[in-house]
């Protein structure tokens, strides 16, 4: 069996099931094909153990499967759809959600590297052997729970300084730098999401960041391929979703809470991002939710 089977069959084993000594780390099994579903990254590094998985960000798209590893550095919204996964061979994937304190403790014991251009806040590459042997090190502590709380910090640190050291390296190392351009940007990433219902200009977003107006526009893009006001609107309509999943609340409601002046762009620009006006988008998830899927 190769590295990669050694991690399939640890996740198979475990998957459906979430151990609260590995807070970060998720399982993802999924036995179907999907629609695209719009959601907001966290930073995460993930790796594809069976099937195909597309993400779209701003205009690009990003395909990626077996032995392939995500990273992704910012809170970028997305759309993801799984494209390749059935009953018998099933998506699977192990996500580690990135602890900035981990990198940076890595950092300090490496020699210094000069920081890296931004080109953008998300990566995919092929996982080599050694990081394989790092994922599988560490996902084979969900078979011997007793070794976690001794084991788990030191096979993380093992698998961070393997993607320090990879493709992503440069991607992750601007994560854990508190003044790095990459950190700058997710300040002003962090000021629209507090206040993403409130008229925001890219003045007040540059001035968070520390930058001109048009360096912090290039700046941001290149990361979350997103214009500034077009993240704003996408965090906006993200927050109207789960109102309107929990809260039940009427769509013209929702759009004036989350920042909107028309009921009719809110349901326009909804539509255009979920594909379904807002009431029937809600309905469909909670039904969803409902049946157990």
């Amino acid at each position: 069996m190769t590295e990669l089977d050694d991690i399939r069959a640890i996740a198979q084993r475990h998957a459906g099931h979430r151990n609260p000594a590995m807070p970060r780390l998720h399982i993802y099994c999924i036995d179907h094909p999907t629609d695209a579903v719009g959601l907001v990254y966290e930073p995460v590094v993930c790796l594809v153990l069976q099937g195909r998985k597309r993400t779209f960000i701003g205009d690009g798209m990003l395909e990626y499967g077996a032995g392939e590893c995500m990273v992704v550095a910012a809170e970028v919204t997305a759309m993801g759809q799984v494209c390749e996964a059935s009953t018998d061979e099933p998506y699977l994937a192990l996500n580690l959600y990135l602890d900035p304190a981990v990198i940076s403790a890595i950092l300090f014991d490496m020699e210094s590297v000069p920081e890296s251009a931004i080109r953008s806040g998300f990566g995919v590459s092929k996982a080599g052997a050694p990081l394989l042997e790092a994922w599988r090190r560490l996902a084979g502590l969900l078979d011997r729970p007793e070794e976690i709380r001794m084991m788990s910090s030191h096979l993380e640190r093992e698998l961070m300084f393997r993607l320090l050291t990879g493709p992503q390296g440069a991607l992750l190392r601007q994560i854990a730098c508190a003044d790095s351009r990459l950190s700058r940007i997710r300040r002003a990433m962090a000021f629209v999401r507090h206040h993403y219902s409130e008229r925001l200009s890219i003045g007040d977003m540059a001035a968070t960041a520390g930058m001109s107006v048009s360096v912090f526009h290039r700046r941001f893009k290149a990361v979350t391929g997103l214009s500034p006001l077009q993240y704003q609107k996408h965090i906006r309509l993200h927050e109207a979703r789960q109102r309107l999943i929990t809260e039940h609340a009427e769509a013209a409601a929702v759009a004036y809470a989350v920042g909107y002046e028309s009921a009719s762009q809110f349901s326009r620009e909804y539509k255009r991002l979920f594909g379904s006006p807002p009431r029937r988008d809600a309905d469909s998830l909670q039904s969803t939710v409902g049946a157990g899927l």
